[in-house]
């Protein structure tokens, strides 16, 4: 009876057990069941919200792109009004530089030389006393060791000296390095006064590269050219400017941009047509009125009394597929008209209307208008050159061409390198052999460039002649094209100059790239430079008087 109560007992005790395991692993699947509902809804709401933060960031994206366009609208209208809250005027001081006196640096030099320490040998003690020879093998490690000392003593002192020998080298060559690029300096400063003097002379030159450089410091947007050129007649005060404008897809074809949502994209709303044609026919008008206003504005000597523009545009013609550039607006106007007019309040395009301007019917078709004044009858300097390059591949040699066909040939090359490239008339050409306009957007657009047939290395002072016809000029840039090469002092005079020095390594490369010619330079045995030339003929010009 007992065994079967204890039987039933166990048999209750099992029961209970399997129902609170029941219940444990009930808890355990609705305890999943609802972290795994937790994690689909946490899920959906990350989705959601994913999607959420996608759509605004793509709306936000269309907003920035139309935005971008809208500032860049309000740029293009705002081209004269931003002109005008500027100071025109060129500052000849902000031409000149400011020397700093690089510091002496000796480096380890600086540092002297440090004695050696005398370590002599401790004297034997206890028992190494009493060893034979003790005394006498000690006596000789010290002898051994002062010996040492005085010979590393006699090679620091020695050392001492070479390096402040060196030092006071060093310090005198910083010393002389330092006057010669204060000298430097000092001269280009002292360049800049003649500049200015000149100017105020009414210098035609000088009224030119003044002029130039207020073209060329005047900001437009990126997309702009800064290519112009500039022409002056003292004799009437009258400052001829031509300058490139930006072509007619400067003005965004697009309106705004905008996020549809459907097809999960960005589109674009198209500006119409009408109105990219009137904005870029107002910003014709606005470079105009700009330019011709800075030209006025920075005159500080009275030199300028009227102004021809013409305004060009370099672009394709659609209906040719070939280069064109015509002129869409020509411009002559006095200063004391232009200086009555309220340029703050103007319309554009009825301003340019009562200053009987010849403007495109139709900028942007490029119908073209008849200059005023053709720039290149300003300057009666430029030739026709002959075409030498179609002939260079019968003679490869450079030096076996005649002075002036070297110069054709550079003339030459430079047009088929994209440049517009006149010669000049040797008598008048103030050591210009060619002039170019460069059309990409390089500081002024007017290149000088001079080529020397040479053997020898060609010197610093020519380097500065170029200089200083580069400034006389007008130009941007100055080119010096050579056979031989220049030394360390020619490339120290260009530094940080709009100088460029190309070596008869860099001809020959130039003329396999962009001519397809295969040129050598081999001087003969018998070779004169052109200085040399010049004085053995004056010597043989010269009478000598015959022994009695």
């Amino acid at each position: 009876m007992a065994r079967r109560s204890v039987w039933v007992q166990m048999q209750r005790e099992a029961e209970r057990r399997r129902r609170e395991a029941a219940r444990a692993a009930q808890a355990l699947e609705r305890e999943r069941v609802k972290r795994q509902r937790e994690a689909a809804r946490q899920h959906a709401y990350d989705e959601k919200e994913q999607k959420r933060l996608y759509l605004e960031q793509r709306s936000t994206e269309a907003e920035k792109l139309s935005q971008e366009v809208a500032e860049f609208i309000e740029e293009l209208e705002g081209l004269l009004s931003d002109s005008l809250a500027r100071d025109a005027t060129l500052a000849f001081d902000s031409l000149k530089e400011q020397f700093d006196e690089p510091p002496f640096e000796p480096g380890g030099l600086a540092v002297p030389i440090e004695p050696p320490a005398l370590q002599l040998p401790p004297p034997p003690s206890g028992l190494e006393r009493l060893r034979p020879g003790a005394k006498a093998k000690h006596a000789q490690a010290v002898e051994e060791a002062e010996a040492s000392y005085e010979k590393t003593l006699a090679e620091a002192v020695q050392a001492e000296r070479d390096r402040q020998v060196a030092l006071r080298g060093a310090e005198s060559k910083h010393a002389a390095l330092v006057i010669a690029e204060a000298a430097q300096v000092d001269s280009r400063n002292r360049e800049i006064d003649e500049f200015k003097a000149r100017y105020d002379a009414g210098d035609a030159d000088a009224v030119i590269t003044y002029s130039s450089l207020v073209l060329a410091g005047s900001r437009y947007p990126d997309r702009f050219p800064q290519q112009h050129k500039v022409a002056y007649v003292p004799e009437s005060k009258q400052l001829v400017v031509e300058m490139d404008l930006p072509t007619y897809d400067v003005v965004p074809e697009v309106l705004e941009y905008r996020y549809v949502k459907a097809k999960d994209e960005i589109t674009e709303k198209a500006r119409p047509v009408n109105q990219r044609k009137s904005l870029y026919a107002r910003l014709v008008s606005q470079v105009t009125l700009r330019a011709v206003h800075e030209m006025f504005a920075a005159d500080q000597a009275g030199h300028i009394e009227s102004i021809v523009f013409n305004g060009y545009v370099d672009t394709i013609d659609p209906r040719t597929g070939r280069p064109t550039r015509p002129c869409l607006i020509t411009l002559r106007t006095t200063g004391e008209l232009f200086g009555g007019l309220d340029l703050a309040r103007v319309d554009p395009e009825a301003c340019l209307r009562g200053l009987n301007a010849s403007v495109s019917r139709s900028p942007a078709e490029l119908s073209p208008v008849r200059p005023v004044l053709e720039f290149n009858m300003v300057d009666p300097r430029f030739v026709e050159e002959s075409d030498v390059l179609s002939s260079i591949d019968q003679r490869p040699n450079l030096m076996d061409l005649t002075p002036g066909e070297f110069e054709a040939l550079i003339t030459n090359l430079f047009e088929k390198m994209g440049l517009e490239t006149r010669m000049t008339q040797a008598s008048r050409d103030g050591g210009v052999d060619c002039v170019a306009y460069d059309p990409r957007p390089i500081f002024g657009g007017k290149v000088v460039i001079q080529a020397k047939r040479y053997k020898n290395t060609v010197g610093v002072s020519a380097v500065r002649d170029l200089f200083g016809t580069m400034q006389n000029e007008g130009a941007s840039k100055g080119i010096l094209v050579t056979t031989s090469g220049y030394g360390k002092a020619s490339f120290q005079f260009a530094e940080n100059k709009p100088l460029e020095l190309l070596s008869g390594s860099n001809l020959l490369y130039l003329l396999e790239t962009h001519a397809g010619i295969s040129a050598k330079i081999e001087p003969p045995d018998d070779w004169l430079q052109p200085e040399e030339q010049a004085a053995g003929e004056a010597q043989v010009a010269t009478p000598t008087l015959s022994e009695p």
